[in-house]
């Protein structure tokens, strides 16, 4: 059986607390025997590109030749974005993506503006997934008040779940557990859905 990886990329100042849906997350895979890689990317309060790349090369040198599925949250998917345009050429395309609330680049804050993209690179994004990217968002999201789906869902080709009303879909909102997340990380079948109806 082919050893399969879970890398968990998180947003400005996250810290990997108990309460949100990534910790959780990790958790719950790890408890059925997965491999989850879910690192404090450098500087979390006062991130830059430069460094969280860095990370990000010697994280997918970590996760080695399996089935490997990425998952990034918030600034991460525009950091994910940044790479996939810069991705050398032994920087071997991943099997799954799934962005949770990537935000809009002008709400991206200045402490973080060397994240923001001037435009989206969409054929190399697809080109550094083999499989399937998926967006999970919400239609209330503070940091993409125009919508990630009209933003991003065209040039990434991206399948695309909408949450209603969910913010920016942190612990704030409900999102610590979060079953279909799960669900997804092992079945690319499964759509993503709110925790509450």
């Amino acid at each position: 059986m082919t050893e399969r990886s879970f890398l968990l990329l998180h947003g400005l100042a996250h810290h990997r607390p108990p309460g949100h849906w990534q910790y959780w997350l990790a958790d719950r895979l790890r408890a059925r025997g997965e491999r989850v890689l879910y690192p404090g990317l450098p500087f979390e309060e006062d991130p830059r590109y430069d460094e969280w790349r860095e990370a990000l090369h010697w994280l997918l040198l970590q996760v080695g030749q399996g089935e490997c599925v990425v998952i990034c949250n918030s600034l991460a998917c525009l950091l994910w974005m940044r790479f996939a345009a810069d991705r050398s050429a032994d920087e071997r395309p991943v099997d799954r993506l799934l962005l949770v609330s990537p935000p809009d680049s002008p709400q991206v804050p200045d402490k973080a503006a060397s994240f923001r993209l001037d435009r989206v690179e969409g054929a190399a994004v697809r080109a550094s997934v083999r499989s399937r990217i998926r967006i999970a968002c919400s239609d209330a999201d503070p940091y993409n008040p125009g919508g990630a789906e009209r933003q991003y869902a065209a040039d990434l080709a991206a399948e695309v779940d909408i949450i209603r009303g969910a913010g920016h879909l942190g612990p704030i909102e409900g999102y610590g557990p979060w079953p279909s997340i799960e669900a997804w990380c092992l079945d690319p079948a499964e759509r993503l859905v709110p925790n509450f109806t």
